[in-house]
């Protein structure tokens, strides 16, 4: 199968785009883009025999229909530069290759991130894994980001004193916060970084890694046009409706079109299932 050269893509080639206050993210390299997925799905050679339109169409039926084989040809490979709190939210993403810097060769960077004040915000009272929508007073805000800057100080200072002691590298990184850098080169291919981007591009996801997905989402632009641009419109912005759930649409819309009996009382959803339907009716992203 011949190469599929991405001029688009050639331009982003070892560029860093900054995410969050230290970090950045890099493509290193790709292999195919559009082509190589029309290519995998007619299984054919070179450029294919078919217009743009025809071959996006073909992608987006692909997409649609969930047939994911051919956009598993297309692979990407990224360096990435991020805190390790987010590192361990994204390692849980299982279908990539991971190489990611090592504390027991290397000693480890004396660089830490410290979110923006309007970034700090007391825990959310409704949601258990997430910060309220509202930041930080202006001086408590200064006290807790003044308070990062010191616990990252002397825990650094601590990891180079016990290495000045000749403990081992190994041991002396143990008590290194969260908060620090580190760096992996993380290659994956198209259908799986779809599906990463899913779920960390949900506005219930951390905002920390949703800023990584932004700029991952734009470079796969880059590399599949196409195939990126069926992924938000058929994807990202797609909600999933359980059977019980199909129900009730097909219940209302019935009942508005005039084409059904008027509901039936006791009929329907209820409780907590009703509250996430019109959930996913009001936000229009996937739950």
């Amino acid at each position: 199968m011949a190469h599929c050269l991405v001029p688009a893509a050639e331009e982003l080639l070892d560029k860093e785009f900054k995410v969050l206050d230290k970090g950045f993210v890099r493509l290193v390299d790709y292999l195919g883009g559009d082509a190589r997925i029309v290519q995998a799905a007619r299984v054919s050679y070179g450029e294919g025999t078919k217009s743009y339109r025809e071959d996006a169409g073909l992608i987006d039926y692909l997409l649609r229909h969930e047939h994911t084989s051919p956009f598993e040809q297309v692979i990407l490979t990224f360096h990435v530069k991020l805190p390790i709190f987010v590192a361990r939210q994204w390692i849980r993403h299982r279908t990539a290759r991971v190489n990611e810097v090592s504390g027991r060769y290397s000693i480890m960077k004396d660089e830490f991130y410290v979110p923006a004040a309007a970034d700090l915000a007391e825990q959310s009272q409704d949601n258990r894994q997430g910060r309220s929508d509202e930041p930080l007073a202006v001086d408590k805000a200064a006290m807790v980001i003044a308070d990062f800057h010191a616990a990252q100080t002397a825990a650094y200072e601590d990891y180079a004193d016990l290495m000045e002691q000749g403990l081992a590298r190994e041991l002396a990184r143990i008590n290194l916060p969260l908060s620090l850098y580190t760096e992996w080169y993380w290659q994956i291919d198209l259908h799986n970084l779809f599906r990463f981007l899913m779920l960390r591009l949900d506005p219930h996801a951390q905002k920390e890694i949703r800023l990584y997905a932004a700029v991952m989402l734009d470079i796969a632009r880059a590399v599949a046009p196409a195939a990126t641009e069926s992924f938000e419109r058929n994807t990202l912005g797609a909600v999933h409706f359980s059977g019980p759930e199909m129900e009730e649409l097909r219940r209302r819309l019935s009942a508005a079109t005039g084409e059904g009996a008027a509901p039936s009382p006791g009929r329907g959803l209820k409780g907590k299932d009703l509250e996430r339907f019109k959930e996913k009716l009001k936000s229009g992203k996937q739950l």
